[in-house]
């Protein structure tokens, strides 16, 4: 909403702070002022000169005229394109060194053959607007050589407004003017005409649905010259509020619409036939609106019609059979309340916003119906020659509700007192009606539709105040809260990733097909209905898509030893139908609202590594993945073991699927080359995904880590070298090593692998460095021994294991 200060002024007697002023004071109540536009500072030299003679120019191929034109002081030649304009005319001329808007500077050149000493102007040109189908012809009796700008008074500065859906009062003149008195502590007086006539020998009207529409007030005026056109006053207030002039009809009902925020519309009385009737559509029916598109009407669009059918869509936009045209001398002028529901449906529908729609949709104040309407009559009858004929106003608004206010609850809900009188004046200046002493019975105004509850009645109370004025107190936190049990084993996952070497990154949660198809597919992932990017229509199945595309982005920027990890929500197809879309006129059922859950995909938490490069000097491999995986897993308190599998998208040999109880819940491995070469990864690229819900899961359910016993004994250590087929897993081995060793043993790594001639074919030499130590006493060689033995025998009963010669 723009607001011309000088309008501003106009209408709030003693309102004589700056427009910056008026600007901070509309922003301390609540108001989203964005910018303060100065209108005529950047126009000078353009003066006011008389066209002393017209020449065709007839040897080129379009128009062009050249003139002498008299500006007081000397007499310029001229080549101007336009022909509105005659000799004697008064013109807007810019004079050489003049500057337009832009910083468009003027000055004498040779053109068409001839000097031209200067410019004549049109609106567009000086800033006055977007027409610039011609020049901008000047009442005759406009004096020579005065400045234009000073003449048509374009110096003026205009607040430029953002207007929140729950404040449509201030999409006016009027409801801007009530604000700025308010926070001026000035009065107010309403612009709305009190003198409105009593409906007589009315135009006949029917509402046939007061759900849409509950007010409708027509006015009718005849004898309208054809001709008449807006003072240069209505079409300057026009402008400057951001709207084009056009014609007397026109400009009327924008003008009343900027300042009353009551949207009228005219119709050419000539053309209407029988009774107007607000209803809905019927199934079928179509309208040609003013934009010149047909338009399929739908069965809930409130429609005008008469007897012809219909002839506006009601608070949107007219119809092109009763449009006001240049021979119009008869109008009826309609003023009305239609429902803010209706009228937002109906925009939105047919993809059709407009000034109209806009206010409808925040709400309109109904009691000002009757006044929109007489204020535009009497400019009709001034401006146009006009005489007011009948009077009609259909009036089925209901009464305004009445609220109750605890007198002490804005002090309580802004956390600082406010006196009764304080909260009852705050009340009054917003135009509530209060009776009662506490509470208080708040009968909000018309023109305030979003007062519906204690809610709406505290937040005026304390915006009028200031906000400023509400004291800043951080909150205390309770004793004993925190994070949660989940949260803090969520973070305390991250932590052993990081501290593996790993960075997390966060990924968008969309992906390609064709990303998905060099991953080995079989993934069936929900698909978009209206996506950010075309390429990517996907709800990621896995964490790795994303990943990968990190990984690439960093090694294209020269980081060549890449370690990442991520956690987050991965998306699986949703098992239920399409369930009823519940209705927007009330709160969807409890049922309604477990059959929409039923039907959206499952989103379990996983976590994801992807590793390129090397680490200690080494080139990575899949191991790497699974040791910071199994470390996450004895971070929770979990024991994760791994086997060999054969998975998409991971190299045959080098991947293992991870194990919880026997429970798979998750691979790591190197990708297969093919997958590297077709996502343009590094070679070798690593790998590892696991369902991260499972793990934290079973860690809850297990109950918090218990601290190891610290032993104050030494402890004693031993390297056995297995011989095993060459198929036999490693985690098999390991597994029979711990179950032989007993409770002497602390820890088991396995830090060598040999495939070789040594060995024989078909078979490996796993070693095994074990650590061994008791709790209570420094364990004997005999007793070291007597363990290893043990593990080496279970090994070889398990898995045919031999001790390496």
């Amino acid at each position: 909403m723009r607001v011309p200060v000088s309008w501003l002024r106009a209408l709030v007697p003693g309102l004589d702070a700056s427009a910056d002023d008026i600007a901070a004071a509309l922003v301390r109540a609540g108001l989203e002022v964005e910018q303060v536009l100065r209108f005529g500072e950047d126009v000078h030299g353009v003066v006011v000169g008389r066209v002393l003679d017209v020449e065709e120019l007839t040897e080129f191929k379009k128009p062009i005229r050249y003139c002498h034109v008299d500006t007081g002081d000397r007499v310029h030649e001229v080549v101007c394109g336009a022909t509105n304009f005659s000799a004697d005319d008064r013109v807007a001329f810019a004079v050489p060194g003049a500057v337009l808007p832009g910083g468009f500077a003027i000055a004498t050149r040779q053109t068409y053959g001839h000097t031209s000493d200067g410019m004549i102007c049109s609106r567009r040109e000086i800033g006055l607007g977007d027409e610039h189908d011609g020049i901008l012809v000047l009442p005759a009796d406009s004096p020579l050589g005065v400045d234009v700008v000073d003449l048509l008074e374009m110096r003026d500065e205009v607040l430029d407004i953002a207007v929140t859906p729950d404040r449509g009062y201030v999409l006016s003149m009027r409801g801007m003017a009530r604000e700025a008195a308010t926070a001026f502590g000035l009065e107010f007086p309403d612009p709305a005409p009190v003198d409105v006539p009593e409906p007589a020998d009315g135009y006949r009207v029917r509402i046939d649905d007061t759900a849409g529409c509950d007010r409708y007030v027509a006015r009718t005026v005849t004898g309208i010259d054809p001709k008449a056109a807006s003072p240069q006053w209505l079409q300057r207030r026009l402008v400057l509020c951001g709207m084009r002039p056009i014609s007397l009809a026109v400009d009327v009902t924008n003008y009343v619409l900027l300042e009353l925020g009551q949207p009228l519309h005219a119709f050419d009385l000539d053309k209407l036939s029988g009774d107007l009737v607000v209803r809905r559509a019927a199934a079928g029916e179509t309208l040609q609106t003013l934009d010149g598109q047909g338009r399929a009407l739908h069965p809930e669009d409130l429609v005008i019609t008469d007897d012809s059918g219909p002839i506006a869509l009601a608070g949107v936009m007219g119809g092109a059979a009763m449009e006001v045209g240049s021979a119009t001398t008869s109008l009826l002028v309609e003023s009305a309340h239609f429902l803010p529901l209706a009228i937002a449906r109906t925009a939105r529908r047919h993809k059709l916003p407009s000034e109209a729609s806009k206010r409808y949709e925040r709400g309109v104040d109904p009691d000002v119906a009757d006044a929109a309407a007489e204020a535009a009559v009497r400019l009709l009858v001034a401006l146009g020659g006009g005489t007011a004929g009948s009077v009609t106003d259909v009036d089925e608004t209901p009464d305004p509700p009445r609220l109750q206010l605890p007198v002490d609850l804005p002090g309580r809900v802004a956390g600082r007192p406010y006196e009764p009188a304080v909260v009852r004046r705050r009340l009054e200046d917003v135009g509530c009606l209060i009776e009662g002493e506490d509470p208080l019975q708040v009968t909000p105004p018309t023109w305030r539709p979003d007062l519906t509850g204690t809610a709406e009645l505290v937040e005026e109370v304390v915006r009028l105040e200031g906000y400023d004025s509400i004291p800043v107190v951080l909150p205390v936190a309770p004793a004993g809260r925190g994070l949660t049990p989940r949260q803090l084993l969520l973070r305390r996952s991250s932590r052993s990733l990081a501290a593996a070497g790993l960075v997390e990154v966060v990924s968008t949660p969309f992906v390609s097909e064709q990303v998905l198809d060099a991953l080995g597919g079989g993934m069936t992932p929900p698909r978009l209905l209206n996506p950010l990017a075309e390429t990517e229509q996907l709800l990621r199945p896995s964490l790795q898509p994303g990943l990968l595309a990190a990984l690439q982005r960093n090694v294209g920027r020269g980081l060549q030893d890449v370690a990442l990890y991520e956690t987050g929500v991965v998306f699986v197809t949703p098992g239920g139908g399409t369930p009823e879309v519940p209705g927007v006129a009330s709160r969807p059922t409890d049922e309604q609202l477990a059959a929409l859950d039923a039907t959206l995909p499952g989103q379990p938490r996983h976590v994801a590594l992807a590793l390129s490069g090397s680490r200690g000097g080494r080139p990575v491999d899949w191991a790497d993945a699974a040791e910071a995986l199994l470390a996450l897993g004895c971070t929770l308190g979990l024991g994760l073991t791994l086997q060999a599998v054969q998975q998409d998208p991971w190299h045959p040999g080098r991947c293992a699927e991870l194990l919880l109880a026997g429970r798979r819940v998750g691979f790591a491995g190197e990708l297969h080359p093919r997958v590297v070469q077709t996502l343009g990864l590094p070679a070798r690229t690593i790998t590892a995904e696991a369902n991260l819900d499972v793990l934290l899961a079973a860690a809850e359910a297990a109950g918090p880590v218990r601290a190891p016993v610290v032993s104050p004994y030494p402890p004693a250590q031993v390297d056995v070298a297995l011989v095993v087929e060459a198929a036999t897993p490693a985690a098999q081995v390991e597994a029979a090593l711990r179950e032989g060793a007993g409770r002497l043993l602390e820890d088991l790594r396995l830090f060598d692998v040999y495939s070789g001639p040594q060995v024989g074919e078909g078979r490996r030499s796993l070693a095994y460095a074990l650590r061994f130590r008791a709790p209570d006493r420094t364990l004997t060689d005999v007793e070291v021994l007597g363990a290893r033995d043990a593990a080496v025998a279970e090994a070889g009963r398990r898995v045919g294991a031999a001790l390496r010669s």
